[in-house]
């Protein structure tokens, strides 16, 4: 299987470092729970797209850790570096109402249900609560939203690349 392009993939996690003197490596997954990161495969890793078979996994205290194929050493485990880890799309679950992949929403225009244009998404945050959007645009800097349907986020409309935000612009007059 070849790998695939952006719109094609989704990234589900990212390598942490090496674990041990084997060549396992952390893992960091973005994947709830974080074990279903392992029911995903296979793995595209970094900017070369390398293809990596995940040969055992297990959990060492808090944290994830796998044996790749063809990494045995630390040193191998290390040059890894923090890369990306992504899978084909269309492994992944569709997302139920109201639910979206991080990635879809990154760079979407948001405005407020005044039509008021906030910037564009940059991140999203977890805050154990709920996710928060990081908006960033040329006047107001970088603006935090929370990502509650039907308080804060009126309308996600992935096809014309937008948010409509209940965020008046009053909250960040002492900002603007």
């Amino acid at each position: 299987m070849s790998s695939p392009g952006p719109s094609e993939s989704a990234v589900v996690g990212h390598f942490n470092g090496p674990w041990g003197v084997q060549g396992w490596v952390r893992v960091f997954s973005h994947t709830r729970p974080p074990t279903a990161i392992f029911d995903y495969h296979p793995w595209w890793v970094g900017e070369s797209d390398r293809e990596m078979v995940v040969e055992d996994w297990r959990k060492a205290g808090p944290r994830l850790v796998a044996r790749l194929r063809g990494i045995d050493t630390p040193e191998a485990a290390a040059a890894l570096g923090r890369g990306e880890i992504r899978v084909p799309r269309s492994c992944l679950p569709k997302p139920g109402a109201g639910h979206y992949y991080w990635q879809d929403l990154i760079g979407l225009e948001v405005v407020n249900i005044d039509d008021h244009c906030y910037g564009r998404v940059a991140a999203l945050m977890e805050t154990g609560a709920h996710d928060v959007l990081d908006v960033r645009g040329d006047r107001h800097g970088s603006v935090l939203i929370p990502f509650v349907v039907d308080e804060f986020i009126r309308q996600v409309d992935l096809d014309a690349g937008r948010i409509v935000v209940d965020w008046p612009l009053e909250w960040l007059e002492d900002d603007a």
